[in-house]
């Protein structure tokens, strides 16, 4: 009976002593990152960051993220007022912030051939460009049969065109300070397809493609791409996605509403940037589920996405 009880106490006090050192290396790595993470973001302080679509939602909430790290803001949309009244809530909010006043500048994406002439004169601003989110974008919502091809051609000209010709009219700029780092806001859609999205998934899968390509011959010229794949966020996306005629589908989608905030993406864009990671998927657990499914067992994945084809 002594016997037993010994053994009992030897494997409490080994379970006791386990357990306490395995607390102890989380609280010193968790201490450590967050020692690293302020670290990393005082050494964002300065630096001229681009965003694309800052007029609302998801490039409001990097607005203010990256504001409210000192950063040197340059903000992109085709909507000057709502730009206009973006850089005053900036100013409003972070008034306690040492940093300097956003620059807005309105811009038509679209106009590819123009962005060479247009990023020029963005360049002159600060004399560099160190950080371009490309963030601006649309969704749609339709089905293949009855989607005009106009349609596919707008969302790939927004989603992917537009995005891929201003980072060409920056990385000149980059190369040449021999630092750069580019982010496009892709999507889990760019991972793995749904029905009703054709025109928006092959545009983020297009997006996601050039960025791997990209990111591999820039290597050597220390010119960093990330790609952030993010679930379904709370904004006016799917309000503003366009249909099969290419008219407003003008509805708060459930999944949309019940999405992430924009705020928490933008604040996992930020720490994906002072890590220098290539690649973030912000997403679900089932998300996650469905993007290993479609690598894995893509049989599997496409009999269970089937019956998502019954309605819009």
């Amino acid at each position: 009976m002594k016997q037993n009880n010994l053994i009992g106490w030897h494997m409490i006090w080994w379970i006791t002593m386990f357990g306490t050192a395995i607390i102890f290396l989380w609280f010193i790595y968790n201490f450590t990152n967050i020692i690293m993470y302020k670290k990393r973001r005082t050494s964002l302080y300065g630096k001229v960051v681009i965003i694309t679509g800052a007029s609302s939602g998801l490039g409001e909430a990097l607005a203010h993220v990256f504001y409210s790290c000192g950063c040197k803001l340059i903000l992109i949309s085709r909507r000057n007022q709502e730009l206009l009244r973006v850089k005053d809530t900036l100013l409003n909010t972070h008034h306690t912030v040492s940093t300097h006043i956003p620059v807005v500048f309105p811009l038509d994406l679209t106009e590819i051939n123009t962005l060479t002439s247009e990023v020029a004169k963005v360049s002159k601003i600060y004399g560099r460009i160190d950080i371009l989110i490309n963030n601006a974008g649309i969704s749609y919502r339709g089905e293949v049969i009855d989607t005009k091809v106009d349609v596919d051609i707008k969302v790939m000209l927004i989603n992917y065109f537009s995005q891929i010709a201003l980072a060409k009219a920056v990385l000149p700029y980059m190369i040449k300070q021999k630092f750069g780092h580019i982010v496009c806001t892709s999507s889990v859609q760019g991972k793995i397809a749904i029905p009703f999205r054709s025109a928006y998934t092959a545009s983020k899968h297009a997006l996601q493609a050039w960025c791997d390509s990209a990111r591999a011959e820039l290597s050597t010229k220390n010119i960093k791409i990330t790609v952030i794949s993010a679930g379904y966020i709370y904004t006016a996306l799917s309000l503003n996605a366009l249909t099969g005629t290419g008219d407003k589908y003008g509805i708060m989608d459930k999944t949309t509403k019940n999405g992430y905030s924009a705020k928490y993406v933008a604040d996992k864009i930020l720490e994906s940037i002072l890590r220098g990671d290539k690649e973030v998927t912000i997403a679900t657990f089932t998300q996650k589920i469905a993007i290993s499914l479609r690598v894995l067992l893509p049989s599997i994945y496409f009999w269970l996405i089937k019956p998502h084809a019954k309605t819009l």
